[in-house]
């Protein structure tokens, strides 16, 4: 305990630099845990995006754009499902319920997704959450829209608001949908998941929003607009859907199936699967990204040695009056290798506090401005270790000042230079 504060008092007579070296421990452990902190955080979102969806089925194409493009919101489908396709598998003997998902228009940046109740009475997130109304009620009639708790906090938006849907995704699109507005009937309550980013009507508002037009394309100028009977609508194609299966043994089946389908070409994938080939595909950038954190961690605990082992000179005397008042060669040692782990102690805590802040106080921010979910994690044994080996490491990089201190004597430290 002596040594103890005798080495809190060393350090506290020289604040600047050792404030300084604890923040270079800090900021290196900081980017080395951020990077694992927030990878483990974005696999923890994406897979708590989605719950109990046992396929996810839509165009030919490759698995990660059908999901990110279905579930996540990022990037367009390869193609369209024909209505009698979609209402085959619906009532397939093997399957529980579907989700039709239809996208192709936006509002100020955020996706319009058109689906029907059993998206609501299905949809479930964060393993055994499901969708609530905020406030209202879900969309029933052709005109009506529900919005995510994000697009309404951000937006500003509110119950019974009339608003204009745009075609197509971007930000700012010249093909509005001015003739058929939509009334806000109901704001979803909050879900952290891409679901608070976008807003949803129903199947046949989606095909009235669209009405009179030709391939994807609005009448010309000038041509006769047909005018909306409603009796006429009628849904003729989705982009995908979920699929909740009876039970997990005819998943496989079923996606054999849908992938071999002869009518139309269809590409069916298992979420959690196809996040696992997403977690894999990235595992490059994490262990690049972790060497260049390691290396930076490296050069805080060389500024560390760096600043000992400078300041023996300046401490000589006090080292020589330590050992005139009794203290021993091997307590000297001890006292220099103590300061070293304290340093790297206060650095490493510091750093890891940090990260946890960051992670909670800029979550929202990532996910109002990305669409990525971010969940909050907890230590793991990867922080665990790190935190244990920076440690370490500093009390052996430490050994190198604390043997010089041990070597320079009485004599030495009391000669005027």
């Amino acid at each position: 305990m002596i040594l103890l504060r005798l080495a809190l008092k060393s350090l506290r007579a020289r604040t600047l630099t050792t404030t300084l070296t604890v923040f270079s421990i800090a900021l290196s452990v900081m980017l080395l845990v951020g990077v694992d902190r927030l990878r483990d955080a974005a696999q923890a979102g994406f897979s708590g995006t989605l719950s109990h969806t046992d396929l996810i089925a839509g165009a030919r194409g490759g698995d990660l754009p059908l999901l990110l493009s279905s579930v996540f919101h990022i990037g367009n489908a390869a193609n369209s499902i024909s209505w009698d396709t979609y209402q085959h598998f619906a009532h397939h003997p093997a399957v529980a319920w579907t989700i039709p998902i239809s996208m192709g228009d936006s509002f100020h940046g955020y996706r319009v997704v058109a689906t029907d109740d059993n998206f609501y009475k299905h949809y479930q997130y964060h393993r055994t959450k499901s969708l609530e109304i905020a406030q209202g009620r879900t969309p029933e009639a052709l005109f009506d829209v529900a919005v995510g708790s994000e697009v309404a906090r951000h937006l500003n938006l509110h119950l019974g608001q009339q608003i204009t849907l745009a075609h197509g995704i971007e930000e700012k699109s010249v093909l509005n949908h001015a003739n058929t507005p939509f009334t806000i009937v109901g704001i979803l309550a909050s879900t952290s998941t891409p679901v608070d980013q976008a807003l949803y009507i129903t199947l046949l508002g989606d095909e009235a929003m669209h009405f009179g037009w030709t391939d994807g394309t609005p009448p010309a100028i000038g041509e006769a607009v047909p005018k909306l009977d409603p009796s006429k609508l009628k849904v003729d194609e989705v982009t995908s859907f979920l699929i909740g299966t009876k039970s997990r043994i005819s998943t496989l089946y079923l996606q054999r199936e849908i992938n071999t389908f002869k009518p139309e070409p269809l590409t069916a994938i298992i979420p959690a699967y196809t996040l696992q080939q997403l977690w894999s595909l990235l595992d490059y950038a994490d262990t690049a990204l972790s060497l260049v954190s390691v290396a930076v961690l490296i050069v805080g605990l060389l500024a560390m040695l760096i600043a000992l082992y400078t300041a023996l000179n300046e401490r000589r005397r006090e080292i020589a009056i330590l050992r005139a008042v009794g203290v021993h060669a091997r307590q000297i040692f001890l006292l220099f290798l103590l300061e070293s782990t304290l340093i790297a102690a206060a650095g490493t805590a510091l750093g890891i506090g940090a990260v946890y802040a960051m992670l909670f106080l800029l979550r929202g921010m990532i996910e109002s401005h990305t669409g990525l979910p971010i969940a909050l994690v907890g230590l793991s044994l990867r922080v665990e270790i790190y935190a244990i080996g920076t440690i370490v490491l500093a009390a052996l990089l430490g050994l190198i000042p604390a043997a010089r201190a041990y070597r320079n004597s009485l004599v030495d430290g009391l000669n005027a230079r």
